[in-house]
């Protein structure tokens, strides 16, 4: 339970108009989070921070526990001796949309380089911060370097195209590799120190300022991944190591052919009899990273669509029951409470409404859903519980002013105007007012709408392949009278929250 009112503002690093073509966790850092502490908010929601996969989604990872490379700061790594200021001065530095691909060529060999100036010449105190960090994480850090640099040696290709004695994880095989590649391990074990590092530094300011960081868990992850290539026995895979099954959703109102994501489903069987190892090791390091959890497609916890690998589509699938209240139940031993937010959205029965009120985890309202048939009432305020999370529009919704202009159908426009009344700030300002003044505990709304962003700063289209992930805003944006309405706001609407 969220026990108070607050509101908070959704916002991905990657979207920091930060030199170096993509946000990090450097200056624009900062200078949002002193933005989140006037404006009174007391949440800052972010997505994955792990290293993103197939198509730059933070959702489909190469690790469920390591950082992604690319929000380290190069600025404060030269602050700190890491690298020299005038190489990191070259980048360029404006705040257009992220192109992934420049930025990894220009932003990798530097990243590179200053891990290996940090091993050359790094003093005392930092060589032994190092070495405990190494020490300490190395129950996911030493796989995840060796599958990292494995797959550089292999030209970037899935771990299941690699040598079979590298693919099956012969013991012989990986020692070898692991003393010829000992300077590459080594390299990119410093580069997640310092992603945490920079990370802990935020962390700090965040709890400073009283704003706790929600972040966000997939329950499924990528099948190319040091979690899959190193835990072969808790996913569902054949002798050849390849899935035997998938994950996806069904066909629906949205999608003949339903949605398939690929990812390998768990053997839950195998994780009950472990006591679920795996994933109390990954909400705690979560909770080491977080202070509050919005998991994702809770709904396959309760029953999850698995599909025969083969298949092209969703349709040939079936519902399995999941884990359930079982692996909450050692969740909430083992995290001494469940901070989670669910995310309850799309095709929920009435079993996964029963699973979520018997955990007493708030689940989501998203107001943008609020206005087709009467069924689609519940996403409106007068209908919320406090136990809940309102949301103007999520990462994967089109903006809130963008919705309205190009996506809203004609009776969902007269419902709204039926419902807001007319604002004369527009209709972002509508929603987010609406979500404030609701009973909900929590409200949160993506920066684009507190900026009445269109379309085109939408940070994902969950159909589209490509061309997702890329929206920064611009460096002008965070204007001191958008910062004392939003306190104002918070005044009115008693979600100053608790400081203590």
């Amino acid at each position: 339970m969220l026990g108070e009112r607050a509101s908070g503002i959704l916002l991905h690093p990657t979207s920091f108009p930060s030199r170096g073509g993509i946000g990090d966790f450097g200056a624009e850092a900062h200078r949002f989070i002193d933005f989140l502490a006037g404006a009174r908010q007391r949440i800052w929601q972010v997505l994955p921070l792990s290293p993103p996969g197939l198509g730059n989604s933070p959702y489909s990872s190469t690790s469920a526990f390591a950082g992604n490379p690319l929000l380290i700061s190069l600025e404060r790594l030269a602050d700190h001796g890491w690298i020299d200021a005038g190489r990191v001065k070259a980048l360029p530095d404006h705040d257009q949309d992220v192109n992934f691909e420049e930025v990894r060529e220009r932003k990798m060999p530097l990243l590179r380089q200053a891990a290996e100036n940090f091993l050359n010449a790094a003093g005392g105190g930092e060589r032994q911060r190092f070495a405990e960090f190494s020490a300490r994480n190395g129950w996911w850090l030493d796989g995840f370097v060796l599958f990292d640099v494995l797959k550089e040696q292999h030209g970037g290709r899935s771990w299941n195209q690699w040598p079979r004695e590298l693919s099956h994880r012969d013991g012989a095989a990986l020692e070898r590799a692991k003393h010829e590649l000992v300077r590459e391990l080594d390299r990119d074990r410093a580069i997640q120190f310092a992603f945490f590092d920079q990370w802990n530094e935020i962390r700090q300011r965040c709890r400073r300022s009283h704003i706790r960081i929600m972040g966000d868990v997939a329950i499924f992850v990528n099948y190319d991944s040091a979690d899959v290539w190193e835990h072969t026995g808790i996913f569902r895979l054949d002798e050849e190591r390849n899935p035997e099954v998938v994950s996806g959703v069904p066909p629906d109102a949205f999608s003949s052919t339903g949605q398939y994501w690929g990812n390998p489903l768990y053997r839950w069987d195998v994780l009950r009899q472990r006591g679920y190892d795996w994933w109390v090791r990954r909400m705690q390091w979560a909770m080491e990273c977080y202070d509050l959890v919005r998991l994702d497609h809770f709904r396959g916890f309760e029953s999850y669509w698995e599909i025969p690998a083969h298949e092209k589509t969703a349709v040939n699938g079936r519902w399995v029951k999941g884990p359930a209240d079982d692996l909450f139940h050692r969740l909430r031993e083992a995290l001494s409470g469940l901070p989670f937010v669910a995310e309850d959205l799309g095709m929920i029965t009435p079993e996964v409404h029963a699973f979520r009120e018997r955990l007493q985890v708030p689940g989501m309202r998203v107001l943008q859903f609020g206005f087709g048939d009467p069924g689609a009432h519940m996403y409106l305020p007068h209908r919320y519980e406090h136990n809940a999370v309102v949301y103007s529009g999520t990462h994967d919704n089109d903006t809130t002013l963008g919705w309205w202009k190009h996506s809203a159908a004609e009776h969902e426009k007269k419902a709204a105007q039926a419902y807001f009344g007319n604002a004369s700030d527009g209709i972002c300002w509508a929603f987010i007012r609406a979500a404030m003044h609701s009973v909900a505990d929590l409200a949160v709304f993506p920066l684009q709408d507190v900026l009445s962003l269109d379309s085109d700063c939408r940070m994902n289209v969950p159909s589209k392949a490509d061309g997702n992930w890329r929206w920064r805003y611009r460096r002008d944006a965070l204007k001191p009278e958008l910062e004392k309405k939003l306190a104002d706001l918070v005044e009115v609407t008693d979600r100053a929250g608790n400081k203590s």
